[in-house]
């Protein structure tokens, strides 16, 4: 059962540490992927850099916004994805997860954007 583990972080929260700090932070992270992959579970992991764009069609006019926004008080740092038998894998992972100790480790299952069972009638 596929799974998504988000890294969100508080927005800023990067500039905040010293190189060592961030380095340390990244390396913690880069070996976690390391025992995801080795246990046959990571599908794919990567960091995201904090120069975002939203892009916004309404009313066929396009609009491309450039980050930082200011609105945002939270961003998404990175992501993992993930092979695992079940939900409560997944959940036990997340709280495996380094980021867990910085930020928010959000998960995710995979399907489509829209459920019947939900629908009003």
């Amino acid at each position: 059962m596929p799974h998504m583990l988000l890294i969100i972080e508080p927005v800023g929260q990067r500039a905040t540490r010293t190189e060592a700090e961030g380095r340390a932070a990244y390396d913690s992270m880069t070996a976690f992927a390391g025992e995801l992959a080795a246990a046959g579970l990571l599908t794919g992991a990567e960091s995201l850099k904090v120069d975002a764009r939203r892009v916004q069609v309404r009313g066929g006019r396009t609009e491309v916004i450039d980050g930082p926004f200011a609105e945002a008080k939270e961003m998404i740092g990175g992501y993992f994805m993930l092979a695992t038998e079940d939900r409560q894998q997944a959940l036990d992972i997340a709280a495996r997860c380094p980021a867990a100790a910085w930020a928010t480790v959000e998960v995710r299952s995979f399907g489509p954007c829209f459920d019947d069972s939900h629908a009003p009638g």
